[in-house]
């Protein structure tokens, strides 16, 4: 097999509590987000944005949105404590989505494309040695957040990608088998 096809195939989803220092450098970064914006985008409407979250600033932004889950009465106090270590990882990137109506290009186009952002993005980073997960949890569906995050009207969060080098290699999780998630169409 190829390497790339190699490096797919050993791709993992790394817990961000097992992501630690370093994280990338800055042209490493710079490279990441030069790939993650290399994907189908119908209209060239850049329909996503990024906004990176690192050093002091990512305790600042675990004790804001755990602030404002908590004034949710429902609260879950343990879970909202335990959702703030996950901002612990050397490199935050929240991914934007601000897909919107547009004359040509379907709304769920652009919803799309940031999702392949998302995608290329923790790839590139595996492709650098790094490792990454993609989460969202309550503050990406928080309107209350939304200012925290420094988002603006219409935007939405696709994901936090959290990148960082992993304690330990991941085993693999269990994948379903092709037969299970395969059909094949044909003409009646």
């Amino acid at each position: 097999m190829s390497d790339t096809i190699d490096l797919l195939l050993s791709r993992r989803s790394v817990p961000p509590f097992a992501l630690h220092e370093p994280g990338p450098t800055e042209d490493q970064i710079r490279t990441l987000l030069t790939i993650a914006s290399r994907v189908p985008d119908h209209g060239k409407l850049a329909p996503w944005r990024f906004i990176l979250v690192q050093g002091d600033d990512r305790a600042a932004l675990a004790d804001r949105l755990a602030e404002i889950a908590l004034a949710d009465p429902s609260a879950d106090a343990q879970r909202i404590a335990e959702d703030k270590k996950r901002f612990a990882t050397p490199l935050i990137v929240i991914v934007v989505s601000r897909a919107a109506a547009h004359v040509k290009i379907p709304e769920w186009e652009q919803v799309l494309s940031a999702g392949a952002v998302c995608m290329n993005l923790i790839t590139a980073a595996h492709s650098l040695g790094f490792a990454a997960n993609w989460l969202t949890g309550r503050a990406a569906y928080d309107p209350s957040a939304a200012p925290a995050l420094g988002l603006v009207e219409g935007e939405r969060v696709a994901g936090f990608i959290h990148i960082g080098t992993p304690e330990a290699p991941m085993p693999d999780r269990p994948r379903p088998p092709l037969e299970e998630i395969v059909t094949r169409w044909s003409a009646p």
